[in-house]
């Protein structure tokens, strides 16, 4: 059984960093994407960022561009988000997230593709 299970999220006041990790226990068979996504109260789950599994391209929502890096470390099953140069209304509940569908690749920030999925963790920004 596939599990994602993230952590690093916390409170932090505007302008500071953190680190969001997601570990996955389990063999995700022919996973093309790792993404990360957010959901804030009253609001739907939007993207933030996703990485190809292999070449390791990166996509990256117009809002988080610039402030945040996606990576992984495959042979840790691990993937990554740092976030910098937080702010408010980056507080939400992140989630972690594979796809097994090479739709993926044409549409990384599309959270249909994603069929495996986190708990979440969250990040409070305060101002």
């Amino acid at each position: 059984q596939v599990q994602l299970v993230e952590s690093g999220g916390g409170s932090v006041q505007a302008g500071g960093s953190l680190r969001l990790s997601c570990a996955a226990a389990g063999y995700i068979y022919s996973r093309y994407c790792m993404g990360w996504f957010r959901q804030a109260p009253g609001k739907e789950r939007e993207a933030v960022a996703a990485i190809a599994t292999l070449g390791g391209s990166t996509y990256y929502a117009d809002s988080v561009k610039g402030r945040f890096t996606i990576s992984q470390d495959n042979a840790k099953n691990t993937l990554y988000l740092q976030m910098n140069i937080l702010k408010p209304e980056d507080t939400a509940m992140y989630y972690c997230a594979a796809s097994q569908s090479p739709r993926c690749l044409l549409f990384a920030l599309d959270k249909v593709g994603y069929n495996y999925w986190g708990q979440g963790t969250q990040v409070t920004v305060s101002s």
